[in-house]
């Protein structure tokens, strides 16, 4: 079955920076657009960075732009997201997703992992 494994997750300062990684199983991971939602407590998941199945392409929310970079690396199935100069706002739960083309929708997701905590402190 398909296994999508976060890491990298921490407590940070404000300013510092975190290396997450989604490492993948179970699919043709070449094939799959992978995608970065998080989740703060009380709101609801949302949109982070995106990458097309061949890397080419990239999309990130207008409120990581300039901080966050995300990448893939399909001979290790793995995709990344590179964070840099974290706010006290980036704290949540940081999951990844894997679908066949990139949506920003989180319900067209059917393969998710479970989720990798940052805590970004002031």
């Amino acid at each position: 079955q398909v296994q999508l494994v976060e890491s990298g997750g921490g407590l940070v300062q404000a300013g510092g920076s975190l290396r997450l990684s989604c490492a993948a199983s179970g699919l043709t991971f070449s094939s799959y657009a992978m995608v970065w939602f998080r989740q703060a407590p009380g709101k609801e998941r949302e949109f982070v960075s995106a990458i097309t199945w061949s890397g080419l392409n990239t999309y990130s929310a207008d409120s990581v732009k300039g901080r966050f970079t995300i990448s893939r690396d399909n001979a290790k199935n793995t995709v990344y997201l590179q964070m840099n100069s974290l706010k006290p706002e980036d704290t949540a739960v940081y999951y990844c997703a894997a679908r066949r083309s990139v949506s920003w929708s989180v319900s067209e997701y059917n393969y998710w992992g479970q989720g990798t905590q940052v805590t970004v402190s002031s």
